[in-house]
């Protein structure tokens, strides 16, 4: 009873609710608009968005000399996780049975365990930092933990449900996934949507007044 649920209802729940709450949001940062701005532009706005976008993916000097364990830890967790969503069998069959209607080429066993590691790795270092570093942990609040908690946790069981063994597994993983879709919209892990918008218009608005972004 309590499995058809999960697999049928609340999974068709949570994603509405994650689709909605994803659109809402992304509509009204962009409903804000942008205050016009009378000085002559020196350089093309567009241009220096898509160039920040870019460049804000890269390593920057200050990050690398003084924030290395960050650094790497967030390219650690954030490429591991994508490859885990997108390329691990199970969420391909998952995907393609249940929202695409197609599939594609996945990881191979050896590879789902690989990329495991090192996501759970820099998931643990993120948080460690975010711990011991004075400002991250000034700045930081009950939602970044419950958020990176909800995380840890999907990944846990996902990998325990690898097996294919136990049921109960297998819904307790998707059980904890559709918790995350519906905390996901009202949580700062928005900004998986959100940091093209804000990278965009800083690059924006500081390339029109002559400045490197």
């Amino acid at each position: 009873m309590i499995g058809d649920f999960i697999d049928g209802p609340l999974w068709y729940f949570s994603l509405t609710v994650f689709l909605l709450g994803v659109a809402w949001r992304v509509i009204a940062i962009l409903r804000l608009g942008v205050a016009q701005d009378l000085s002559e532009a020196r350089n093309s706005g567009s241009g220096g968005a898509l160039l920040t976008l870019f460049s804000r993916s890269l390593p920057r000097r200050p990050v690398v000399t003084r924030g290395r364990v960050q650094l790497v830890a967030g390219y650690m967790f954030h490429l591991g996780l994508f490859a885990l969503l997108f390329l691990a069998q199970p969420h391909v069959e998952f995907i393609s049975q249940r929202i695409t209607g197609f599939g594609w080429a996945s990881l191979p066993h050896w590879g789902f365990i690989f990329v495991s590691e090192i996501a759970f790795a820099g998931l643990l270092l993120l948080i460690l930092y975010r711990l011991m570093n004075p400002v991250t942990r000034l700045i930081s609040d009950a939602g970044d933990y419950t958020a990176s908690l909800l995380v840890f946790l999907v990944m846990l069981t996902g990998c325990l449900a690898l097996a294919q063994t136990y049921e109960a597994l297998r819904l307790l993983h998707l059980l904890l996934a559709e918790l995350l879709l519906i905390y996901f919209p009202f949580s700062t892990l928005m900004h998986a949507f959100t940091f093209a918008i804000s990278r965009g218009y800083t690059g924006a608005a500081m390339a029109r007044r002559g400045v490197n972004a």
